[in-house]
């Protein structure tokens, strides 16, 4: 295993561990001040570390009973070029609203292990309706987002 590989795992490893206590600034730590996150409720990525904590702190409010269920691990194009990267899958669990849903957070890594990008799939459509719906009004709430309707 690559160095590059273990701490890319580690960087999982500490991703799992502080979501499922819900440690904002552990998370923190684990993301490159350019990363992005790709969620299934807005078109756009949500860009830099500081929107992404703005993001996941909402996330933590809304899921309830949310617990990690499965990990894969591998490699992923980074970007155009095919340059390779290492990833990493998480398999989760949640309920919004009363709405159970199903999904994954899709980790690309840089070669110091940080995340640079997160992916985030969630199925039901059902509860992808939920979720945003629940994020969007977190994000108003928060001053990061317009209110909906505004």
């Amino acid at each position: 295993m690559s160095t590059q590989t273990t701490q890319a795992t580690q960087t999982q490893k500490r991703f799992r561990a502080a979501a499922e206590q819900r440690d904002l600034a552990t998370l923190e730590e684990l993301f490159t001040p350019d990363a992005r996150l790709y969620s299934p409720v807005k078109f756009r990525p949500f860009e830099g570390r500081p929107m992404i904590m703005g993001v996941l702190g909402v996330l933590m409010r809304v899921f309830e009973d949310f617990h990690y269920v499965g990990e894969f691990t591998g490699a992923s194009e980074r970007n155009a070029t095919g340059e390779e990267a290492d990833s990493a899958v998480l398999i989760f669990r949640a309920t919004v609203d009363g709405k159970e849903i199903h999904g994954m957070d899709l980790f690309t890594f840089d070669e110091a292990g940080l995340i640079t990008e997160l992916t985030v799939m969630v199925r039901p459509h059902s509860a992808v309706v939920t979720l945003g719906q629940a994020v969007l009004a977190g994000l108003a709430e928060d001053g990061l987002a317009p209110a909906p309707g505004a």
